[in-house]
């Protein structure tokens, strides 16, 4: 038995804790999203650079709650460390969206 078994035969990760973690990274994404939103549009920026600005923010805030959030061990808290560089990406594109062009509507009238 290695190190990593018998750490999980030690402390499982329970189905509740993996729900609310996963809930976490979803509340993240969602209020970055719409900040990166607003600030793509009052940044005036538009195309490509736009959502270059949002993969960008959302790979900076991927690594910030890989740093603080995982305490750089993604498994011990989730099923897969994608969960926390991938997941909920793009379900918060459409907010991205949506503020994005809200407010560069408001700030370019």
């Amino acid at each position: 038995m290695d190190e990593k078994e018998r750490k999980q035969a030690i402390y499982p990760l329970s189905t509740e804790s993996l729900q609310q973690n996963g809930k976490t990274v979803y509340y993240i994404r969602s209020v970055t999203s719409t900040i990166f939103g607003v600030s793509a549009g009052i940044l005036g920026l538009e195309s490509y650079y736009g959502f270059l600005f949002y993969f960008g923010g959302t790979a900076f805030v991927s690594l910030l709650m890989f740093l603080l959030l995982a305490r750089g061990q993604p498994t011990e808290y989730f099923t897969s460390a994608k969960d926390i560089w991938t997941g909920n990406t793009l379900a918060g594109l459409s907010s991205f969206v949506l503020t994005w062009t809200l407010f560069y509507g408001l700030v370019d009238a």
